[in-house]
């Protein structure tokens, strides 16, 4: 679907019960010509908004083949497609190499190194325990499962249990029941893939969302940066932080929508690869700031499992921009790293 924009308009995306508002700046003046594109991919939306000022772009053409580049991720990487590359490395009871796409094994590349680095609180291998608690593509009915269960599936668990060679490009399992899930990745790599696709054609002003998770570069069609608001936890539309973001991707991870309750206690679907049951702190949202949408879509994952103080801790060690919405008593804290803080500022 397409359109085009002529004046103040703000767009919304939602991924994991996160809620995000685009508000670009009203000026008086002329302004350039603001084309969407829109419409579904991997179990969400999707929306590209390019400026069109400098070159003539054949929107026809163009929206054709950005479809066609996230088919071609969800083709590769969806546990919910029966004959995506995942599912069928997944079902393989093989530990031979087994041969995948490129962009399938950087993608795997991506996940296990911020595995690697998250020493495990990231996963890409989480496959078996999402499936067990009913998170997965074959969703069960909201239950506990038994704790021998959950140990059992535990122990199919383990990053290092998987190897990728992107130069092949294959995977090799060490163990036949390795389960892989990109749900935490894919949609930022998905944004990714657009972004490499407009470069190409010097598109040098767009906007690019899947699910919530983002991209950004240059100005909008007001000649102002592009404004990005992250929602409040306590919802009803309030705002906790907004702030323009300058040829940057952002990804957040939380857990105050998708969950369920059973006998008073709150289940969220971010599990703790490390434990194998969801995690319980205070910590409402993660959102991280990086050049690749990728990596910002894995790392907020992995510090919303580390937790607040621990994903705080790991964020100042890697200097990246990261900021955090804390439970405290009825109401929410706001935390952010140095990184997040001078970016906000322009700084670099």
């Amino acid at each position: 679907m397409r359109q085009r924009d002529t004046a103040f308009n703000t767009t919304f995306g939602i991924t994991n019960g996160i809620w995000r508002w685009i508000f670009p700046i009203l000026l008086i003046g002329c302004q350039d010509h603001l084309t969407t594109i829109s419409g579904p991919t991997m179990g969400t939306t999707f929306q590209v908004k390019i400026v069109q000022s400098e070159i003539t772009l054949d929107m026809d053409v163009l929206e054709r083949e950005i479809n066609a580049r996230l088919k071609e991720v969800n083709r590769q990487m969806s546990t919910y497609q029966d004959n995506s590359e995942i599912t069928q490395f997944n079902r393989s009871p093989s530990t031979d190499w087994f041969a995948v796409s490129s962009d399938f094994a950087y993608v795997l590349h991506i996940a296990r190194e911020i595995s690697t680095w998250s020493d495990g609180a990231f996963d890409v291998t989480i496959g078996p325990l999402v499936n067990l608690w009913g998170f997965g593509p074959n969703a069960i009915p909201e239950r506990v499962p038994p704790p021998d269960s959950i140990e059992a599936h535990r122990a199919l668990v383990g990053y290092e249990k998987i190897r990728v060679d992107p130069s092949a490009p294959a995977l090799k399992k060490e163990i036949p029941e390795i389960y892989c899930d990109l749900s935490a990745i894919a949609k930022g790599y998905g944004v990714d893939r657009i972004a490499s696709y407009l470069d190409s054609l010097g598109i040098n002003r767009y906007f690019i969302e899947i699910g919530g998770e983002l991209r950004t570069k240059g100005h909008n069609h007001l000649g102002q940066p592009w404004r990005i608001g992250i929602a409040s936890p306590a919802g009803q539309g309030e705002l906790q932080k907004a702030l323009a973001l300058h040829n940057m991707s952002m990804a957040t991870s939380g857990d105050y929508h998708n969950y369920f309750e059973r006998d008073g206690v709150r289940y969220s679907h971010t599990i703790d690869p490390r434990t194998g049951r969801p995690i319980t702190h205070v910590l409402a949202s993660v959102t991280v700031l990086h050049k690749s949408c990728a990596y910002a879509d894995g790392l907020a994952t992995a510090i919303n499992v580390m937790g607040p103080e621990k994903g705080f801790a790991f964020a100042e060690k890697h200097n990246l921009a990261v900021f955090m919405i804390v439970r405290h008593g009825d109401g929410f804290v706001e935390k952010m790293t140095d990184s997040f803080e001078k970016m906000v500022r322009g700084e670099k």
